[in-house]
């Protein structure tokens, strides 16, 4: 599909995707793929329609895009492979036309972890850490190829304290265990067939990926970018809990960041938030809420730019690390990536992406490459 040193491969079928026929291939005029870090990740091709035989639409005829067919999508730059998703399929869209060649079929789907979203369950998990529920809950779900990462956690409560009881999805019930921990999960593509289901901390130590670069003569290979700085995006959170015997009121402090700096200025905290249903929490259940509502406290500076994935040279990942260089002092340096949309048609690869840290000024005084 794409001929500029970009070549994109399509895997489809019910339970072990194989690669897409020649006709839907041809038939595919766009793609986009969504990468975000919050949510599941999802996924948009756009097909042009035609009939060869018969009343109805061949690409309909072949019930490739039935719900909830398995999706891959991969893109290979220069030799590297790099699946963007290891979807499922939602559902599909027909539009058809009087003009000849200008009917049109749109196939959305999302990440495989939707297959952890689909049943509501009543359950408990007596005596278990909360990651040894995580772990136990992913092996049920060997079809969707998942290679576990995660966590151990030490809170192990007993039975006559409280019991971790689930009402609600394999997924939701999972996340809230994630947001109760200061945790993330996510699942997504690591090779062909193998995906990373990781439950754990936001991953802030790993090497960044290749430098977005702007006004750097040949080096350039942003189109575009700009930055907001929202001194209203942090958060402090205040909570007290209720000693059982005394009824004397303790105020737990916040625990210090258990992510590294990414900026040299780190914008003040000026809202403070009180998390309601702590009173009656113990120490360490009221600090793993003290961590997770200031985890999930917005970042005061985020950036949104696009790039063109030739100049590039790879695909970039949200939920990991990258160094931006040429925009400036205080807007150069090291950022987290949110999100990244990938929009492929014939000759082009566009990759849109959102970043965000907690201040301004870079670390070090020179971006690496």
């Amino acid at each position: 599909m794409v001929d500029t040193g970009i070549r994109l491969q399509l895997w489809i079928g019910p339970t072990v995707p194989e690669p897409a026929p020649f006709d839907v291939v041809d038939a595919l005029s766009s793609l986009e793929v969504t990468n975000t870090d919050s949510g599941r990740d999802g996924f948009q091709m756009s097909f042009t329609l035609g009939k060869t035989l018969g009343l109805d639409y061949d690409l309909l005829l072949n019930r490739y895009f039935e719900p909830p067919n398995r999706v891959i999508i991969m893109v290979i730059i220069g030799s590297l492979p790099q699946v963007l998703i290891d979807g499922i399929i939602t559902n599909h869209q027909v539009a058809p036309s009087n003009t000849p060649g200008a009917s049109t079929l749109v196939v959305t789907g999302e990440d495989i972890s939707l297959k952890l979203d689909l049943e509501d369950k009543n359950e408990t998990h007596p005596d278990q850490a909360d990651s040894d529920i995580v772990t136990a809950i992913l092996g049920q779900y060997a079809d969707c190829d998942l290679v576990q990462v995660v966590t151990p956690t030490d809170d192990r409560p007993q039975e006559n304290q409280r019991i971790t009881t689930q009402q609600g999805t394999d997924l939701a019930f999972i996340q809230e265990l994630a947001r109760r921990n200061g945790f993330v999960f996510y699942v997504e593509p690591r090779a062909f067939r193998a995906n990373t289901a990781y439950w754990g901390l936001q991953d802030f130590t790993s090497p960044p990926q290749p430098a977005l670069s702007l006004n750097m003569g040949p080096e350039t290979n942003v189109e575009s970018l700009s930055f907001s700085f929202n001194a209203l995006g942090p958060a402090t959170p205040r909570i007290t809990i209720v000693e059982p015997n005394s009824r004397t009121a303790i105020p737990i402090p916040v625990p210090s960041a258990l992510r590294p700096p990414l900026s040299r200025e780190p914008a003040d905290s000026l809202r403070q938030t009180v998390p309601r249903n702590t009173a009656n929490l113990d120490q360490t259940q009221a600090v793993l809420a003290a961590v997770a509502t200031s985890s999930q406290s917005a970042d005061a500076v985020t950036g949104s730019g696009q790039l063109d994935a030739v100049r590039y040279g790879q695909v970039l990942r949200a939920r990991r690390l990258v160094d931006v260089r040429g925009v400036g002092a205080s807007y150069s340096g090291r950022y987290y990536v949110k999100q990244v949309t990938h929009r492929l048609k014939r000759g082009e690869y566009k990759q849109s992406f959102s970043l965000s840290r907690e201040g301004r000024g870079a670390l070090l005084p020179v971006v690496v490459t």
